[in-house]
């Protein structure tokens, strides 16, 4: 017995100080009396562990994947420090595009609010900044609401970070590291995740190059860019062409969900997350056709584009007359799909 009561209390005192560290009330560790299921949600009730406590509905952004959404517990959590991990430098792109994707789910929900994106010098001059042109066209962002913060020092960008993760008038903040400085440790991180809490706001932790460690943030996930998939016709994958942008989503720490690996395509017009199984996508909850996308877009003049009567080519050999047909093709500027980031691995 005496072993017994020497173990718990080792126990109690462990999670204590875990709740100190993740700024989380120790009472809210203990498994909360069952409650009716019309009971009062403006109840402050929070995920600690799975199946201790249960959380608001609106707690979590969903990411539209079901499956993930299920292993997330519900999503990614709003009012938390969440860390987006690239484990080299050339992931920077898919990085920052995943993020952006986020932000796209997040501006849903609040429309017309800004967002912030800190980051060093060193880490804009290695990965660069998002395409201002893009922004709208794949994410459905104006170029305004994405506010930059470029700081010469890591200590000016956590300051930064620190005082807008408080504020709500940011519908997030996204903070960029590179690697594994000392300055970015468990406090500098319990911080950052109190203040998210404290706003009901989402902080991003990107990570470029960066192994991983501990943190105060509840989830971490590990994104790569993953091979896009020919796109689709009605008479099957369009041979030499390139599809919807594509992640490797690994889920490196999570306190409700276990690791797990998935691919996820972004739909820009959409603005949303299919999971993809092999050669296959998997729209989840979505009513759409298999193939969303024309073979052929209308032209200009407003005919319907009728087959060529023969070779058509992209850009004729010099001296030929250009087809009928690829004159009325649209130019490249109308083609957003073409239009590629500038940030690249």
């Amino acid at each position: 017995m005496a072993m017994t009561a020497v173990a718990r209390e080792t126990v109690f005192a462990l999670r204590r100080q875990i709740a100190k560290i993740e700024g989380t009330l120790p009472e809210r560790l203990a498994a909360p009396a069952a409650a009716p299921l019309d009971a009062d949600v403006n109840a402050d009730v929070t995920i600690v562990r799975r199946g201790i406590a249960a959380a608001l509905p609106d707690a979590f952004l969903p990411i539209g994947v079901e499956r993930l959404d299920a292993a997330l517990s519900g999503g990614l959590p709003k009012a938390a420090l969440s860390e987006i991990h690239g484990l080299e430098t050339r992931d920077a792109g898919a990085v920052a595009g995943f993020a952006l994707s986020l932000t796209s789910l997040i501006l849903k929900q609040m429309p017309g609010l800004p967002v912030l994106w800190i980051g060093t010098s060193e880490i804009f001059r290695e990965a660069g900044f998002p395409y201002a042109r893009g922004l709208h066209a794949s994410f459905g962002i104006e170029p305004e609401q994405l506010l930059f913060s470029e700081a010469p020092r890591l200590v000016d960008a956590l300051w930064v970070a620190e005082e807008a993760a408080r504020m709500t008038a940011l519908a997030a903040v996204i903070l960029e590291i590179r690697g594994n400085p000392q300055r970015l440790d468990l406090t500098a991180t319990r911080r950052l995740h109190a203040r998210a809490q404290a706003a009901g706001r989402p902080v991003f932790l990107l990570r470029q190059a960066a192994e991983p460690e501990p943190t105060a943030a509840p989830v971490r996930l590990i994104v790569a860019s993953a091979p896009a998939v020919p796109r689709g016709t009605i008479a099957g994958p369009l041979a030499g062409s390139i599809g919807r942008p594509a992640f490797t989503l690994t889920i490196g720490k999570s306190r409700t969900a276990l690791p797990g690996q998935f691919t996820l395509e972004w739909n820009p017009d959409e603005r949303a997350f299919d999971e993809r199984w092999g050669d296959e996508r998997r729209s989840e909850g979505r009513d759409r056709t298999k193939n969303p996308v024309p073979v052929v877009s209308l032209s200009g003049g407003g005919k319907n584009p009728t087959p060529a009567s023969g070779a058509v080519l992209a850009f004729p050999a010099v001296g030929l007359p250009i087809p009928p047909a690829a004159r009325d093709q649209p130019s490249r500027p109308q083609r957003t799909a073409h239009l590629s980031p500038r940030r690249a691995g």
